[in-house]
């Protein structure tokens, strides 16, 4: 028992922290092999998507755009305004089933393909440090010496490179939140027109900065929320980078010629290699930690030594622990994952079908608070409501009414009838029924809302009348 506490010690605490509580600075060996070239592809592909995102307009507006200030969201190219948050509940949720259910099956493999975070860091700024300080031994030498000629030039051209690409990160995020053309008005207009933008750019830049050249990995293994929940999330089905230890135990060094079987050893040759690359500093070997980010470094790290010393790839691979434990070679398609998978589908579906279905115009069309129906003699009577005609589109259009209910006629009361583009028409409008039409003390009326010749609402609402005693 005591053996087996030791060995779990390891869970006490994260890998970048020592006893002492100090942060302990990694220095991962540079990356090669192939799950690292299909990173990169993968990577520079959501690189440009990002970074083009703000500037595709489609239909006049931007490709996404979350503009918190004026709370307006454009997602493909479609306006959501405040009157669509019954639309964003439902995508709200549905996304958190999805990341729930994704998680469950594919593990973390979000944090080490897609998320900007890793992008960034393992893909940019990381070749950056590289290409300037050299691989992990030199970059260990290189902050450990005197500060001579070589490491102030090295460390004041990376940092200056570090801060120009911080700055160039916070104007595309900038642009997510008020636009391309806003940001454009920042970049050329004179600075003191423009000082509120400015200070914003400022602290993006330095926010960004302080994350890829101070915090780093810190953000994977202790700020980000979605790091901490997927720990509770997975199970033993879950998909993972995971160490096969039933072949790779008992662990020693690599002896040519050897006969590792026979001697009880197994097939983990003990170097290091798969220590030496992570980015979060843990030893997979230990089994499934907080601190992976499923980036397959140590897949490519052992697969590369197992194919030197002539031992089989896949010491280290993507699998589930079940799937190491019943020493299944490939991953295998259960029920479970493929019902798993059909409701992720699904889930998508449904948060596409909910973008592509929402109405561009939205009225409402209530009775006004407070008031009662009106005789206006001759057996007519009428309520008086007030309408809101919400436009969503990129584009200005006159709007009418009419009933659709033969025994009622509309007699709006306003000075406009044109809605301008993303704007809000309100305005106020009678409804005339004869009593012999009001079969009830409330009458459903249906009411078409055109542009021009083209129908594009139906509205139901209620019309009070007198009180009608049941026979």
């Amino acid at each position: 028992m005591k053996e087996e506490d030791e060995e779990a010690s390891f869970r006490d605490s994260i890998s970048t922290v020592d006893k002492q509580g100090k942060r302990v600075w990694v220095y991962p060996k540079r990356p090669s092999g192939k799950f690292y070239n299909w990173r990169k592809w993968v990577s520079y592909t959501l690189l440009a998507l990002l970074i083009a995102a703000p500037f595709i307009k489609i239909g006049g507006e931007p490709l996404l755009l979350l503009n918190i200030i004026e709370r307006k969201f454009v997602i493909l190219g479609r306006v959501f305004w405040p009157q669509d948050t019954h639309l964003f509940l439902m995508a709200m949720i549905t996304m958190v089933v999805f990341i729930i259910v994704f998680t469950v099956v594919y593990g973390r493999i979000f944090c080490g393909w897609v998320c900007p975070q890793t992008i960034f860091m393992e893909l940019v700024f990381r070749r950056i440090e590289y290409w300037i300080e050299g691989d992990h031994t030199y970059q260990r030498k290189l902050n450990n010496g005197p500060w001579n000629a070589e490491k102030i030039r090295k460390k004041l051209l990376k940092h200056a490179i570090f801060l120009i690409l911080s700055f160039f990160i916070a104007n595309i995020f900038l642009a997510y939140i008020i636009g391309s053309e806003a940001l454009f008005a920042i970049i050329t207009d004179p600075p003191a027109e423009h000082v509120g933008g400015l200070v914003g750019m400022v602290i993006f830049s330095l926010i960004f900065y302080g994350v890829f050249a101070q915090l780093r990995e810190q953000v994977c293994t202790t700020i980000c929320p979605y790091g901490r929940l997927q720990g509770v999330l997975l199970d033993r089905d879950s998909i993972v980078i995971a160490y096969d230890k039933v072949r790779g135990e008992g662990r020693s060094k690599f002896r040519k010629g050897e006969d590792r079987l026979a001697v009880g050893k197994g097939d983990c040759i003990d170097c290091n290699a798969c220590v030496v690359v992570c980015p979060t500093g843990i030893d997979i070997r230990n089994g499934t930690q907080l601190e992976c980010v499923n980036c397959t470094a140590c897949i490519d790290a052992c697969d590369s030594i197992m194919d030197s010393v002539g031992y089989p790839k896949g010491l280290i691979r993507y699998a589930s622990e079940n799937n190491i434990v019943n020493q299944e070679k490939k991953f295998k398609w259960t029920t479970r994952v493929k019902a798993y998978t059909v409701v992720l589908g699904v889930l998508m579906v449904v948060l596409t079908g909910l973008i592509i279905i929402r109405s561009e115009v939205e009225t409402s069309i209530l009775r006004t608070p407070g008031m009662t129906y009106q005789d206006e003699g001759n057996g007519l009577y009428s309520n008086l409501y007030n309408y809101k005609v919400v436009n969503k589109t990129n584009r200005a259009f006159p709007i009418r009414f009419e009933s659709l209910s033969d025994f009622a006629t509309i007699q709006v009361i306003n000075d406009s009838s044109f809605v301008e583009k993303q704007g809000i028409l309100e305005g106020v409008m009678f409804i005339h029924i004869n009593e012999k039409d009001l079969k009830e003390t409330k009458t459903e009326i249906e009411i078409a809302v055109y542009e021009g010749d083209k129908l594009i609402e139906t509205v139901e609402t209620n019309f009070m009348g007198p009180f009608k005693t049941k026979k």
